[in-house]
């Protein structure tokens, strides 16, 4: 099995020339991009990450990158009210997708608020689960809205499973490390 996983970090105010998002990405545990809304620009590491940025899934990628830094963003402000604390919030979001004998095995998205796991979603068979049970109100608006649960869904089990399956043609075609 294989996995791409894309771990966001959203923070509800930020400084200037500080990012209010940043976001690596880790194709089978291994850190190959990272993204930060200041420059809005995904920088490659290691030889994974030089081999992706020749090719045009790069470009969508880190538009991808912004529109969802910019969604999780909005739904932090949304939930804030809810949150309790006395300053900024950070939301932490990790949606992993899964690939194994050609298929989408698995598709998640896991938010922590402020350092609190809170909330889980399977997207594969669209549920959700409370970890935190001072997350169950935010849980449950999120749930009315169909179209957030879609948009997991398409991103996790459509974007993020074809990207794992163009990268792993370049995985593949890299020489072992010696």
């Amino acid at each position: 099995a294989h996995s791409l996983c894309f771990n966001f970090t959203i923070k509800s105010w930020s400084r200037p020339g500080q990012p209010w998002c940043e976001a690596q990405v880790f194709m089978n545990k291994n850190l190959f991009l990272q993204y930060d809304s200041d420059s809005n620009m995904v920088k490659p590491l290691g030889l994974l990450g030089k081999k992706v940025n020749a090719t045009s899934t790069w470009g969508e990628l880190t538009q991808t990158l912004g529109e969802v830094g910019r969604d999780l963003r909005m739904l932090l402000l949304d939930v804030k009210p809810q949150i309790k604390t006395s300053g900024p919030s950070t939301l932490q979001v990790e949606m992993l997708c899964q690939r194994e004998a050609e298929r989408c095995t698995g598709a998640s998205w896991q938010f922590t608020i402020n350092g609190e796991k809170c909330l889980l979603f399977d997207a594969m068979n669209m549920t959700w689960t409370v970890i935190n049970h001072e997350a169950r109100k935010i849980k449950e608006t999120w749930k009315k809205d169909r179209g957030l649960e879609k948009y997991f869904r398409k991103l996790s089990m459509g974007d993020c499973n074809h990207w794992l399956r163009e990268f792993l043609g370049h995985r593949e075609a890299m020489p072992e490390p010696t």
